[in-house]
């Protein structure tokens, strides 16, 4: 058997410290070299599915929310988080028909992703040849811009209309 002394126990240590740093220069040396050779990430085409003017799922399986806007509701009045008014609903049949329009047959792209909202949707910016779809949408009256983030309150679609 063995006689173990401190000195067996220090080398062994000693062995275990030079493998350790080993790994972690060559953990760093990989890491720089993947990103310094690491191009932009490919911007996949996708296809829209809308649900509303300003929600739906990608061909990706993504289910989504479109940052930085909000269109009409299209649900009964009866259904939680549905229209306030018939006037918001019809307004919001015009919304998802805006959305489906600019994106129909068209090359959609993700350009940030932002998390998700509490309907476990994930909070996305889209672009159609470099264009932002949620401005397009507002530039063509259908839409309201709304800063979520910003705690801004949600656009009252029923103001001046009767309820």
């Amino acid at each position: 058997m063995p006689i173990r002394t401190p000195l067996n126990y220090l080398a062994g240590a000693g062995v275990l410290l030079v493998m350790a740093l080993g790994g972690a220069y060559y953990a760093t040396q990989a890491a720089s070299a993947s990103a310094a050779t690491a191009t932009a990430p490919v911007e996949v085409p996708l296809t829209v599915y809308w649900s509303d003017g300003d929600s739906g799922r990608l061909s990706d399986a993504t289910k989504f929310r479109l940052h930085g806007i909000d269109a009409p509701e299209t649900g009964s009045m009866k259904q939680r988080g549905g229209a306030k008014c018939e006037s918001e609903r019809a307004l919001g049949f015009e919304a998802k028909e805006a959305a489906l329009e600019l994106t129909r047959g068209k090359q959609v792209t993700i350009s940030e992703r932002r998390g998700e909202d509490r309907y476990a949707r994930t909070v996305v910016s889209l672009n159609i040849d470099g264009r932002d779809v949620a401005a397009l949408l507002v530039a063509g009256g259908t839409h309201k811009a709304w800063d979520y983030d910003g705690r801004q309150k949600k656009p009252d679609w029923c103001a001046g209309a009767a309820r």
